[in-house]
């Protein structure tokens, strides 16, 4: 029979509505079941596309044994941290203070208040039903310390969470950030650190504006052969475009296969940028396949895009890691034939030895083929065999955030690529946000076939939606998206700034965890303050709007002091602060015809940081860097602004690409 999450919208919580554990989700109902038993609550916490999640699910909460275990002594609780990061937040905290660590499935033991007393990640299951015996034993016996404890551990988090001084990002902070990311840069293989070695992808945003504003080399060389790497190796999918979550070694060789939405999103907008800086061919066929891979193999139904490929596919029943992407020698040579099959293995590593697991080996591509157009075919061919196999279950929710990083990467590297489908893909995805997730004027986090949940929506998911309907509007000539996005950066002002003028997480309405989560550091996407300062730069150069303005200088100060001590997570605080440094760089282009549309291209082909384009009619309607800017001569023209000082008009295309190159 299945268990009460069989009601659910999320898929991973679906994913265990035939387990025997009498699952709950996570509400207050759960909480005063468990004050009416008298037990403790057990929190688990994963996600779709998680492998460990998946191997824990099948060794313990599929088994009998360990279900009669939960469902005697405790209220189970199962959450997804996609649908509910509020609650993951405040809880990883717990989980990483307790153990030194964390990571997912996160697996905790709360008072029947939610106050944490127990925390841990991934248990097998002997040392599972270990945890269960020893827990409901200190609870019977040892109920007041219990109790105590989580108390004292509840009150020590809320003083770490506290907020910390603030400090403003300088000219010589940004410098300072470059540098220390230097010291961490791994020469050899690009990225920073060594194995796990994840997308850096706001780190590499951030030294793109870097070096735009300052002309560091050094900034680029780093960020162009960190995504030459990452293009080259396993972790990006050669046949089908699209990267992986991370990759295991420090080579980019061989990845953790679960392919997200977020990382995606932000690595097509990463190498548009970087094609822009550069003129790279590299980088500019990654960001069109990356792109195709969004809207292929992540579009949904209602134009909005699923949250992720799982990392496991299921083989006969068992899940394996890699067996839709990993290839054999023989494997290519069955599908290609002796010649071609040996030439393709020499070109994408695959080797007797292999790379991977079983003599099998992921696929790089370590240098152009000699031969483009015979390697086109056999990535056709080598695709269509690989759709034969077995395929990775896809995590179908739409996620608010994720779907406004791939409005905005896929609104700019449309018009970059002069790819009208990926602006109109942008365009139907805004469509479809705005529509089903704005509920009552507040945003909803998450929705799944087209149903929006009941989770509201938090600080990123405001701040990344924005950011990407801001790219759209600039993208489009659209006034509705600029509007759309002024009404969530103000929803953003009023409920998530408290009293101080801290930035929270959550809103001030939203349901009152034992802490008001407030994270600062960007770690697979922007954080709530981050894409919330670089939503209201952007909105503020684009309206003139001080009051914007002022609160993104405000949210970058109270990152300050994390940018300064590691930029490895900081890297959207300071790209969003490189912004605000160079700009505002505004450019109205009034007029149509070929030239406004030559003058369109020259705005769009600027690199500075703080840049915004606005284009369209005099005095248009709902853009205000149009109003009071007529026509030269009756011609089309430019206006350039910096930092609310303008230029004489320009009805050039070299003039104003000259005055640009300036900024």
């Amino acid at each position: 029979m299945a268990n009460r999450l069989a009601q659910s919208t999320s898929p991973y919580l679906l994913q265990h509505a035939d387990n025997p554990v009498d699952w709950w989700e996570w509400g207050p109902e759960a909480f005063a079941e468990a004050r009416r038993r008298d037990v403790p609550v057990l929190l688990s916490v994963g996600y779709a596309a998680c492998h460990w999640c998946h191997v824990m699910a099948h060794e313990s909460f599929e088994d009998v044994g360990v279900a009669e275990a939960v469902n005697a002594n405790f209220v189970a609780v199962k959450v997804d941290r996609e649908e509910r990061p509020d609650v993951d937040a405040v809880y990883m905290n717990a989980t990483t203070a307790l153990t030194g660590h964390g990571g997912w499935p996160m697996t905790c033991v709360l008072t029947p208040e939610g106050d944490p007393f127990f925390a841990g990640t991934y248990f097998p299951r002997m040392q599972f039903l270990a945890l269960l015996a020893n827990v409901t034993k200190v609870w019977t016996e040892q109920r007041a310390d219990v109790v105590e404890s989580g108390a004292h551990i509840a009150g020590q988090l809320r003083e770490l969470t506290a907020p910390t001084a603030p400090a403003v990002i300088t000219v010589e902070a940004l410098g300072s950030a470059a540098t220390t990311l230097r010291q961490h840069y791994d020469v050899a293989r690009g990225g920073f650190g060594g194995a796990p070695k994840f997308p850096p992808s706001m780190v590499l945003e951030f030294l793109l504006r870097h070096h735009a504003r300052t002309g560091d080399a050094d900034a680029l060389s780093m960020a162009r052969r960190t995504c030459e790497a990452m293009a080259r190796g396993g972790i990006y999918d050669q046949l089908a475009g699209g990267f992986a979550r991370y990759a295991v070694d420090a080579d980019w060789v061989v990845p953790h296969f679960e392919k997200m939405l977020y990382d995606n999103a932000q690595l097509l907008r990463v190498h548009a940028h970087l094609w822009r800086a550069t003129g790279d061919p590299l980088a500019r066929r990654i960001t069109a396949e990356t792109a195709d891979f969004v809207i292929r193999d992540l579009g949904t139904a209602e134009g909005g895009f699923a949250s992720a490929l799982d990392a496991d596919t299921l083989v006969d029943g068992v899940s394996v890691e890699g067996a839709t992407y990993a290839w054999t020698p023989a494997e290519l040579v069955a599908v290609l034939g002796p010649e071609d099959g040996a030439r393709a293995a020499d070109l994408l590593s695959v080797t007797e030895a292999g790379t991977f697991e079983h003599g099998s080996s992921t696929l790089q591509v370590l240098a152009d083929p000699e031969d483009p157009s015979w390697w086109a075919g056999v990535r056709r061919t080598l695709l269509e065999a690989r759709l034969q196999r077995p395929q990775p279950a896809r995590d179908d929710k739409v996620v608010t955030s994720w779907n406004g990083l791939a409005i905005a990467g896929l609104a700019d590297a449309g018009v970059l690529l002069d790819r009208p489908d990926l602006v109109e893909a942008a365009a139907r995805c805004a469509e479809f946000v705005v529509a089903a997730h704005v509920v009552d004027g507040r945003l909803r986090r998450a929705s799944r076939d087209g149903v929006v949940g009941s989770a509201a929506g938090v600080a990123d998911d405001h701040g990344n939606l924005a950011e990407g309907l801001l790219a759209l509007h600039q993208a489009t000539g659209d006034p509705r998206w600029l509007a759309e996005a002024g009404a969530i950066l103000d929803v953003a002002l009023d409920h998530f700034v408290d009293d101080e003028g801290v930035l929270h997480d959550t809103a001030d309405d939203a349901e009152q965890l034992f802490t008001r989560p407030r994270s600062q550091a960007d770690n697979a996407e922007p954080s709530g303050v981050s894409s919330l300062a670089g939503a209201w730069l952007t909105y503020a150069a684009l309206t003139g709007s001080t009051r914007h303005r002022e609160a993104a200088d405000g949210a970058l100060a109270g990152v300050g002091a994390l940018a300064a001590r590691d930029p490895r997570f900081a890297g959207w605080a300071l790209a969003v602060a490189e912004a605000a440094l160079a700009g505002p760089l505004q450019v109205a282009i009034v007029g149509d015809g070929p030239v406004a549309d030559q003058m369109l291209l020259a705005a769009r082909a600027s690199t500075s940081p703080g840049v915004v384009i606005a284009r369209g009619t005099p005095d248009s309607p709902g853009q205000p860097l149009l109003e009071a800017r007529p026509l030269v001569g009756g011609e089309p023209a430019a206006y350039v602004c910096r930092g609310y000082v303008c230029d004489a008009p320009v009805t050039g295309v070299e003039t104003l690409a000259a005055a640009l190159s300036r900024a």
